[in-house]
């Protein structure tokens, strides 16, 4: 391994990514001693890294934060909204159903899928209604941690609760839970939100999502924002 990292100095590489499956860590060991540093792990690997180039390295860190999902389920013909209890919490607060999104999950299917399996309520993703930020998050190993609230609009009304994850789930009036104290601070300031919309016109908070080509050839990327008025909208196919 010595004489490749000398090799690829004076080739002028810049920089090496050494992958480690878990079966051969052996060689963490010894490629630490040649100035690898860990960059991130994974269940079944480590990958490593060592700069060659100039001055410090520049490199591009791992991914430090995890993203959590919550689907604000609001049936508009009874004002009614789907909350839920958890019950490995030390105060039963009502809260939104939700939970972390899984690599490679658009946002809105997080929400629907948390939803379903917490609740046995069938829903369909909206729009996204607000994002929360935080850091040196306990719960998630003292990184970042993002949590977004998605309006979703429901498909079935029986209640089957998670025995494992929920204590109780019930449909509650909207503007009741707007100003319950019972409530997580988020819930209340979601169900103002969803109180607004239902009153003004969704359009006046739904983020909805556009799909658009990325950059890298054949991958797509979702874009959310407030909806254009009808003169700003771009032709399709003109992006």
């Amino acid at each position: 391994m010595a004489t490749s990292v000398q090799q690829w100095r004076s080739a002028g590489r810049v920089a090496a990514w050494l992958h480690v499956p878990i079966l051969q860590s052996a060689l963490i060991a010894p490629a630490a001693a040649l100035g690898f540093r860990f960059h991130h792990a994974e269940a079944d690997s480590a990958t490593l890294t060592l700069w060659l180039g100039e001055g410090p390295s520049r490199l591009p860190g791992y991914a430090t934060h995890q993203v959590g999902v919550a689907g604000a389920v609001f049936d508009e013909n009874t004002g009614k909204i789907l909350v839920v209890q958890d019950r490995n919490k030390s105060k039963n607060l009502w809260k939104l159903p939700g939970g972390l999104s899984e690599p490679g999950e658009d946002l809105g299917d997080t929400a629907v899928r948390e939803v379903f399996e917490e609740t046995g309520v069938r829903s369909e993703f909206r729009s996204l209604l607000s994002l929360r930020q935080q850091h040196r998050h306990p719960g998630a190993f003292g990184k970042s941690d993002m949590y977004l609230v998605c309006r979703l609009q429901p498909r079935s009304f029986a209640i089957r609760l998670c025995p494992h994850e929920c204590l109780r789930g019930a449909w509650l009036d909207l503007a009741t839970l707007a100003a319950d104290a019972g409530a997580t601070p988020i819930t209340r300031r979601a169900a103002r939100l969803l109180l607004y919309g239902h009153r003004e016109g969704f359009d006046k908070v739904d983020l909805t999502a556009d799909t658009l080509p990325a950059v890298h050839t054949g991958l797509l990327y979702k874009l959310y924002h407030r909806e254009l008025p009808g003169r700003y909208k771009v032709p399709a196919g003109a992006e």
